[in-house]
């Protein structure tokens, strides 16, 4: 048996809303919860791939235990992971909606990886594409080109590539994975330099997402949605994303934003604008249904 951690939160802690942002749709090989109410999740870490398993237990605190090389850095980073470190002094609700989901939520808390790798890749993915594309690709090139996950973790839960994986992959294998040129040049950009972008997680903040958008393709939404899960950088909000300008601009203002006014809105909440998106959507609250839909494109048949 591995050594395994239990963790005091020493606060309130909705386990399943702090990892939901690191889930890449259901079929996600690299996060799972199983039927006993576990959560698996794996990882690339400076030691080697690891898996790591998270039990919510009835006194409130975290059982984690882990496997592989990485495991011990991946057990020690827990705490960061479920939030310990999010700070949300000066956070004030400036509206109605975003009081109302703060309530109802009182566990949810900006977890961090302290990585950027593992997060930078489906990150890429998600550009200017649906999410059920995205996510094809992400299990694709997982069940690819991810190890096999570490210890008895769920049948069929992978690692994700690493840097050398993502560059050794060749043009008819990137086409089976339904990802275009555009996105495979960036992610091949972000392997050569990968140890650097490391980088980012220590100077947080802007300056982590300005190095992160140095790499060619890398631009303000995808340097936030890194920033978001590596160190729960709770300012940087996803401008460009489609539908956070229309969820926010329904549940605040009652009609759709655009970037500016999507900036302009989340203004008074600085430096905790990411934190007020997450409570809302955290919440539930989605946009009304209507208008046409992205066509589901799949880059295999072109």
């Amino acid at each position: 048996m591995p050594e395994s951690l239990r963790w005091t939160p020493g606060f309130t802690l909705d386990l399943a809303a702090v990892l939901a942002p690191l889930r890449r749709g259901r079929g996600d090989p690299c996060l799972r919860r199983d039927e006993a109410g576990r959560t698996w999740l794996t990882a690339n870490t400076p030691a080697g791939n690891a898996t790591l398993m998270l039990c919510a237990l009835a006194d409130g605190d975290v059982d984690a235990r882990a496997w592989g090389p990485g495991a011990d850095l991946l057990r020690s980073g827990v705490p960061a992971l479920l939030g310990a470190h999010d700070d949300d002094t000066g956070f004030v609700a400036h509206h109605e909606a975003v009081a109302r989901a703060r309530h109802g939520r009182p566990g949810l808390r900006i977890g961090a990886t302290g990585r950027v790798w593992d997060v930078l890749v489906p990150s890429v993915l998600e550009q200017k594409v649906t999410g059920y594309e995205a996510h094809r690709s992400w299990r694709e090139l997982c069940r690819r080109f991810g190890e096999p996950a570490p210890g008895p973790a769920p049948e069929g839960m992978r690692v994700p590539p690493t840097p050398l994986a993502i560059r050794s992959i060749v043009d008819w294998d990137w086409h089976a994975a339904g990802v275009d040129l555009t996105r495979r040049r960036t992610l091949i950009a972000a392997a050569r330099v990968a140890p650097r972008l490391e980088r980012a997680v220590e100077l947080r903040g802007a300056e982590g997402r300005r190095l992160l958008r140095h790499v060619p393709g890398i631009g303000v939404w995808t340097a936030a949605e890194i920033a978001q899960r590596a160190w729960g950088d709770p300012d940087a909000v996803s401008f460009g994303d489609f539908h956070i300008p229309a969820v926010v601009g329904h549940a605040l203002l009652g009609h759709p934003l655009d970037d500016a006014g999507l900036a302009e809105v989340l203004a008074p909440y600085a430096p905790h604008r990411q934190r007020a998106v997450r409570y809302l959507e955290a919440s539930g609250f989605s946009r009304p249904r209507f208008g046409p839909r992205h066509p589901i494109r799949d880059y295999r048949t072109l």
